[in-house]
Order: structure tokens, then sequence, then C-alpha cells
């Protein structure tokens, strides 16, 4: 495996090309072909977002389910939500999706969603990668090849069923009449989000809705690639702004001034929209602010916190039974729709509790106590055991979690360092009250890979 051929929960990811040509992607999909037969069942999903590579890999991932036997659902250009409820709703027995969410233009991947529209655990990642490795798959013969049907409908299911949550008002939304501007990064965002805020009474101002794939910005919606969509928010007078990641998982807001106010509020806001309603127990990732933590206080739950990947988070979503739960990423999570990150629900929630609460993006950030959160990564090569062990030994007082490399926690700031599944790096993360506190946090810890 390369340096940037990249094999985890997440799926498998690299740059176009020099590590993810057809060949490898229609060995792969023939792999999890062979998986699905063995569970038993003989149809799989396939769906895309708007990179450039996007229909060459489809054709190669078609090709691969189909020689082992398996036919194929194609879905064709939606979002990665879309396409895991489109797994539950034809009953089949997994999906692939060929994205690569947030990174950079040149990268690609294949995402295993299994039977349960929820992304590969451990464990069958671990046998799905076997597979490929050892091959080649037993192939079918002339008169066993799969067939393919196309779904075309995956989208407005998908709309439907977030209008018909209990925590969506409809008509309070509608009333509002809120002006939102929208960046979709020319990803597969164009397919859907516009569509629902229409749907739910929002004056568009749209930039970059094109699903051609040829980003515009970095893809990820941090607060460092959303000028565009401020410059769109103060230009227009729009109440606040949304963007989207290019798979449309995630999600960010700018306020009402044009200022990114950070995508972990994204999450809270959308915990308090559902804990408002149902109250329950709080599932979020290890990396996640702790302006969630803040708002389960105020309901007097629970916050449990689970390795990074939207499959682990899911997983321990179902073990303390969580009403609501997801990424400081901008991912929420809500098992009522399903156990998926998902920009659209988000936005219905956050929509919902502007309406009913009557105040601003800005208002509902200013009304809750300030975290700052610093970002940083080294390159992946130093082990980091001995890394972990001297954090550790330096962090007096703290309480230290190991579920994901590591995390040193006090009441009221903490540091994430962890490798990346999705790019070939070592994260580094932090958050406290004060820049100057994080941005130590961070100097700390970087020190240890000098």
């Amino acid at each position: 495996m390369s340096d940037t051929l990249m094999r985890s929960v997440s799926g498998v990811r690299g740059i176009v090309g020099r590590d993810l040509n057809p060949e490898i992607v229609s060995r792969y999909a023939a792999a999890f072909g062979q998986l699905v037969l063995e569970a038993g069942d003989h149809h799989v999903v396939l769906a895309r977002d708007s990179r450039t590579s996007g229909p060459m890999f489809a054709d190669a991932a078609r090709a691969g389910l189909r020689s082992a036997g398996v036919n194929v659902v194609d879905c064709g250009l939606i979002p990665t939500p879309t396409a895991q409820l489109a797994v539950e709703h034809h009953g089949a027995g997994g999906g692939i999706i060929l994205t690569a969410s947030h990174n950079p233009i040149e990268w690609n991947a294949l995402k295993f969603v299994g039977a349960d529209g929820l992304f590969l655990d451990a464990g069958a990642a671990s046998r799905l990668f076997d597979l490929a490795d050892r091959g080649p798959v037993t192939h079918a013969e002339w008169d066993g090849v799969g067939a393919v049907e196309l779904d075309n409908e995956a989208v407005v299911r998908h709309l439907d069923a977030v209008r018909a949550l209990p925590y969506v008002d409809v008509e309070r939304i509608r009333a509002s009449r809120f002006t939102v501007a929208l960046d979709c990064v020319r990803g597969a965002g164009g397919t859907i989000m516009p569509a629902l805020l229409e749907q739910l009474g929002c004056e568009v101002i749209g930039i970059e809705l094109e699903t051609d794939g040829r980003f515009t910005r970095a893809p990820e919606p941090v607060p460092a690639n959303l000028s565009a969509l401020g410059d769109a928010v103060r230009r227009s007078g729009a109440d606040f702004g949304m963007a989207v990641d290019p798979d449309v998982d995630r999600l960010a807001l700018v306020d009402g001034q044009g200022e990114a106010i950070g995508e972990d509020y994204t999450l809270a806001f959308g915990v308090r929209a559902v804990l408002a309603r149902r109250v329950g127990p709080v599932v979020v990732n290890l990396s996640t602010s702790l302006v969630v933590d803040d708002v389960a206080r105020q309901f007097g739950v629970t916050v449990t916190r689970a390795p990074v990947g939207e499959a682990n988070v899911a997983r321990a979503m179902q073990t303390a039974e969580a009403v609501v739960g997801g990424e400081g990423n901008g991912g929420v999570m809500l098992p009522e729709l399903h156990m998926g990150r998902d920009a659209p629900l988000a936005a219905a929630l956050i929509l919902d509790l502007l309406a009913r609460s009557g105040t601003s993006v800005r208002e509902l950030v200013d009304g809750a106590p300030r975290y700052v959160i610093v970002k940083s990564k080294v390159p992946r090569g130093r082990k980091l055991d001995p890394v972990y062990a001297a954090l550790a030994k330096q962090a007096h007082g703290a309480t230290l979690d190991r579920q994901d490399g590591l995390r040193v926690a006090f009441p009221d700031r903490w540091l994430h360092v962890r490798p990346s599944g999705t790019e070939p790096i070592v994260r580094l993360i932090a958050e406290a009250p004060s820049e100057d506190a994080a941005h130590q946090l961070i100097a700390d810890a970087a020190a240890h890979f000098a």
C-alpha cells in the first residue's frame, strides 16, 4: 500500500491516477460483492459524488460488482447520506459510495456501507481488505453476471423523510421566510440543498451550486474556506449562510455578518433542536467541542465520546440508545432518520431552532460559553506510542482517553492527538477558552514531533 492509499473504516481513498485507478476500484468492488454474497444477499446500491473521476470509477465499480454476480441499484450522483438511506430503502446487502468527502480535488475514494445503512466496522472492513488483497475473487460465469437497475428517486425520498421529522416544523419555518446564502462547493449538495431550502420557504442565494466537481475552494467547510460565502451573505443581506462538503454529510454556518462561526456549532445547534423535544443521551466523537457538552448539561443529559469516524459514533449511539449525536466537523446524526451524518438533516434542524427561538445565528452563538478550537497537523512517520506516553506524563490532573490516539482533557480545555484515517498525517486538535491557550496546547504537542 502506498503512502497515499488510505484504508480504514472510512473506506479506501487515494490520489486519482497515482494509486487509485479503475483496476483498483473494480477489485475492491468485486471483493465487496463477494462479501455481500457471503452474507446471503445479491443487491448493492452504487452512488457517487461530483468529482470528475466519479463517472469513470462508477463504471469500474459497476463492472466489479456485476462480475461477482451482484445486482447493482445505481443511484448516480447523490449525497452520501442519501445513498445510506437508499441502502435501507431497497433492503440491499450494502452500498458503495464513490466520494473522497472533504479531501482535496485530486482524491477520490470508495466508502462501503453495510446492510444496516452504516459504514463497515473495523472487523468487516478488515475482511473486505483481505478479500481484495488475496484476489482474485470468484467471478460469475455468463449466466450469473449481475443486473443493473436505476433509482432516480433517492433524493426525493430523502427530502420527504427530513420534512416528515417531528423535529422539523415545516409551516413555522416557512412562515419565518429566511434568506439563506448557500455554498455547495460544486459537489453533490447541488442535487438536494437548494430544493430542501426552497421547500422550507427559504429564499436561496446560491454560489457554486453546479455539480461538476471542479471545486473553486478547498472542499472542507472550515472557516478558512468560507470567505466567498461570507461575501455572499454581506452582499445579499441574507440572514445567514450554509456550506456543505462535496458529499453533503457536513454542514457549516456563516452568521448574518458573514463571519464563519465554526462547524462545531452545527452539531451543538442540532443537539439543542432535538433535546428541546426529546431528552436523552448524546454521543459525539473525541474531537468534538465542549459547546455540545454545555447544551447537553442544560437538558440534564450525558455525553458519551467515541473514536473519530462516523461508523464508530454510530455504533456508540446504538449502545447508548442516544437520541442524537454526531461529529464536531458539522456532522449531525439522528437515529430516527438514519445512523449517518446528514447535512440536509442538520440544515432542517437549525432552521427549526431559529424559527422557534426567534433568534439569529449570532445570538445563539453569543448566548453560549465560548471556546476556541485550533487544528493542526504533522506528517505521519514518527511512532506515536512514545509521543502519547510523553504527553500523558506531562498531563497532571487530566483525564486521559486512549480510544483513538490520545485525548488529554481538563474541565475547560482538551487536546486530541490521533493519526488520520483519511490522509497520511497526524492530527493535532485543541480547544480552550482562549486562542492563546489552545495554541499553547498545540505547540506543546507539536514539540514532540520536532
